[in-house]
């Protein structure tokens, strides 16, 4: 089987006339379509297709599915083409297996259109220009039955294929992360809860920018701040050498390593011009990482070290698939790059980063499962390093074969949540890169004094800032879920204390209280405004804001504070000093950043 592969932004055909007398009939295709941003497959059936029909409709369908998951595309047309080869199937045999492919296409998810195969037919063609946008692909008998796309390894190192596996002995989330990547099986859906939480904090879209472009409020901007922050101190936790660098976001596609590495993307890509130039917004943090190292004089005795950036990254996702906090075209990336000497370093170093990723998960109460996107020939020399990985998981891990040579790197893992809605939701990521020093011109000289090509680890160790957020969003409503109080983590909460004096009198002993939790680095604001007590804590309890301080008669002549604990669910009486040494030791190890509105609610106009 032949395949042209088309990315098109418009496609058009009409069926004229019958062609062979054995032309397929106008009941089951449609006879006309017009579709946009779709992958369109020109298919010829050739005649050795009829030796292994199955195996050849399943691979090409694989192939064609490959591509329409680089392109971020939903969209497949089937387009019986007879030109691209000059031995062709029975007419029988050819629709038959065109049939078959556009039901295995639809089986994986894809909104399929199939031409009428016999027919002279119109068509018009308008394809995007990107290093994706035409492909072809030939299928023969044989070439892809070797093994299956999807297996399962256990913690014990075991390898199953996925219908040789117990699914019903396996961890409710694992199931379905094995239910919806390798069969297909969609969850129910509905409305997320935690676009409430997003609102509440002026997470929204921008309606004034292009689409999939995000606003932050103040709470929310000072959330992102600390997040960034953190990624910071947690790439810092690995023990290894680092720097931190910043960077343009604009790249020339004229320079052949960004026109390479774009063309791993496709017109999932912001291209622009600029004169006689073509222009991209990079992807990630990779394009001004390595054009900045690829000029450093590096020794062996460097290695392996770091290099961070949480960088503005832009990926042109489709209208359909944007998700709040979650599928945007512009965000935050936590970018880390770790350069090592070989494989054996970057296996001890993909440890302590696994190691890593899934501590800070478990943080917020969570948990990943994992999709390994891997060659068969690293894991068959690897496979006591994959094996290892997978052990310190404690539950199984999907693994997802590729072609070889196909990708810059050779393992890819996929940490997913489980969300609300028992959807797979990918936040952290890990790759071990052989492509990309060779593509970039990165190189170390080594302890015989040759040059040589490290190999490069890619890793947002949180995800991204944007995907974090989903994260601690959608504990919350899980938490809500189970009965517990919604909160964020008390070092993640815009305010953490609000201060509320009974009325104006107790005014400016709520604000000798504010003024010392803020000496020690607390986030504390108050309620001065005119409105009942009930009010007030209410307002507050709506914002989930971890202690609310009463100040009143009674805490004054007392000389203790009135503390509702959101967390605890609790009213307690406390000393300034006693909530200040606690909130400490709960936010001991987090960064700290000042409040971002003013202290006094009255201050604040009626902001979104």
């Amino acid at each position: 089987m032949r395949l042209l592969l088309i990315h098109a932004e418009e496609f058009e055909y009409e069926a004229r006339e019958k062609a062979i007398d054995s032309a397929e009939e106008l009941d089951g295709v449609k006879g006309s379509a017009r579709v946009t941003n779709s992958l369109v497959a020109f298919v010829t059936v050739e005649g050795c297709d009829g030796k292994g029909l199955e195996e050849v409709v399943g691979c090409a369908a694989r192939e064609i599915a490959d591509v329409a998951k680089r392109l971020n595309v939903n969209r497949v047309v089937v387009y019986p083409y007879a030109h691209l080869s000059p031995d062709l199937a029975l007419p029988g045999v050819a629709v038959r297996a065109l049939r078959r492919l556009a039901e295995e296409l639809r089986g994986m998810g894809y909104e399929v259109t199939r031409a009428p195969f016999g027919w002279y037919k119109r068509f018009t063609l308008k394809c995007y220009g990107h290093p994706l946008a035409e492909l072809s692909r030939a299928v023969r008998p044989g070439e892809g039955a070797k093994a299956e796309e999807y297996a399962i390894m256990t913690p014990e190192g075991k390898v199953y294929a996925v219908d040789e596996y117990d699914l019903s002995k396996a961890p409710p989330d694992f199931r379905r992360l094995v239910e919806k990547e390798a069969l297909r099986k969609e969850a129910v859906g509905g409305k997320p809860r935690y676009l409430e939480y997003c609102r509440k904090y002026g997470i929204e879209w921008e309606p004034m920018s292009d689409l999939g472009h995000m606003r932050y409020g103040p709470e929310a901007t000072l959330m992102v701040e600390l997040i960034s922050e953190y990624s910071w101190q947690c790439a810092k936790s690995l023990g290894i050498p680092l720097f931190k660098i910043r960077g343009t976001n604009i790249f020339d596609l004229g320079y052949p390593p960004i026109k390479q590495h774009a063309s791993l993307f496709g017109e999932r890509q912001y291209f622009m011009d600029s004169g006689d130039k073509k222009l991209v917004l990079r992807f990630a943090s990779c394009y001004q990482q390595f054009t900045m190292i690829k000029d450093w004089q590096i020794s062996y005795r460097n290695l392996p070290f770091g290099a961070f950036e949480v960088a503005d990254s832009y990926r042109l996702e489709q209208p359909g698939e944007l998700v709040l906090c979650f599928r945007m075209r512009r965000f935050h990336l936590p970018d880390l790059h770790i350069f090592t000497r070989d494989m054996d370093e970057a296996k001890r170093v993909s440890i302590m980063v696994h190691r890593k990723i899934y501590e800070e998960i478990r943080k917020l109460g969570k948990d990943y499962v994992s999709i390994y996107n891997i060659t068969r020939s690293f894991l068959e020399e690897h496979r006591d390093f994959v094996a290892e990985l997978v052990r310190l998981e404690g539950k199984p891990a999907l693994l997802h074969f590729v072609p070889e040579g196909k990708y810059y790197w050779v393992l890819n893992i996929e940490y997913n949540i489980i969300d609300e809605l028992g959807r797979p939701r990918e936040i952290g990521t890990f790759q071990i890169d052989v492509g990309n020093a060779r593509r970039f011109g990165i190189k170390y000289t080594d302890e015989r004094g040759n040059e040589r090509y490290p190999i490069i680890i890619h890793t947002a160790l949180i995800g991204s800032i944007e995907r974090y957020l989903y994260a601690v969003f959608d504990a919350a409503v899980q938490a809500e879920k189970r009965g517990e109080v919604p909160s964020l983590p008390l070092w993640l909460s815009p305010v953490q204390v609000r201060v509320i004096p009974y009325s104006k009198e107790y005014l400016e002993e709520a604000i000798k209280v504010a003024d010392i939790l803020e000496s020690n680095k607390i986030r504390v604001d108050i309620d001065d405004r005119d409105e009942t007590l009930a009010k007030k804590v209410r307002d507050a309890e709506m914002k989930w804001i971890p202690y609310i301080v009463v100040i009143g008669k009674r805490e004054v002549e007392e000389g203790k504070l009135s503390v509702r604990v959101r967390e605890r669910r609790s009213v307690e009486k406390k000393t300034v000093e006693e909530l200040a040494n606690e909130i400490r030791e709960r936010v001991k190890g987090y960064p700290f950043k000042d409040l971002t509105l003013p202290r006094m609610l009255s201050a604040r106009p009626g902001y979104r």
